[in-house]
């Protein structure tokens, strides 16, 4: 069995290197869906990622329009063409925040209402799934590292206490990405219960 040229360069470090990187662009994207998530008070990230069918193509509303928050109840919509507003109700309507938009012909209002006790919980269920999600893209990310570190030390490019080492390493920065996840999903949590 002959080993690719590039795994022979590979070192412990390079591989733990590796995966931190992917393991903070996994914490990077879990916070990226956090702001999406209602917390009964309007930001424009609430709104910035529907998709709405733009001419047959499913587009980012940030893409289409300009979104702004004037005051912590309402998100205004601005459409740079005027004849995609059907088009953005729709897609504003059939996203899973449960908005209902209306229009004066030139923008987009979207009213925030204050969330409900039953809303709330809707929304920290989806936030427990987004915490698990999250947790789990990290640990791909380990799994793949621990194959890697694995596969150089069969390939005896590393030897086994350098593997073990390197595997140590490689929980502990686990450790810290999943608890990084559970305090931004906690802090999440407690500003979807805040009334």
């Amino acid at each position: 069995m002959t080993s690719k040229s590039s795994d022979t360069d590979l070192t412990p470090e390079a591989v733990l290197a590796d995966v931190s990187t992917k393991m903070d662009r996994s914490l990077d994207a879990f916070k990226r869906d956090l702001t999406q998530l209602r917390t009964g008070r309007a930001t424009a990230a609430l709104v910035e990622n529907v998709t709405v069918d733009y001419y047959g193509t499913m587009t980012p509303l940030k893409q289409i329009a300009a979104i702004t928050v004037p005051d912590s109840r309402a998100i205004m919509i601005q459409p740079w063409d005027a004849g995609s507003i059907r088009e953005i109700e729709k897609g504003l309507m059939s996203s899973e925040m449960g908005f209902n938009p209306s229009n004066d012909g030139v923008t987009i209002t979207v009213a925030v209402p204050q969330l409900t006790k039953e809303r709330r919980q809707e929304m920290v269920k989806l936030l427990k799934r987004k915490i698990e999600e999250g947790k789990v893209s990290v640990r791909n990310v380990r799994r793949d590292g621990l194959e890697t570190l694995r596969k150089l030390e069969k390939d005896k490019t590393i030897s086994q206490d350098e593997n073990r080492r390197a595997q140590d390493q490689l929980q502990k920065t686990t450790d810290r990405h999943t608890k990084l996840i559970d305090e931004t999903g906690s802090a999440k949590e407690a500003e979807i219960l805040q009334v």
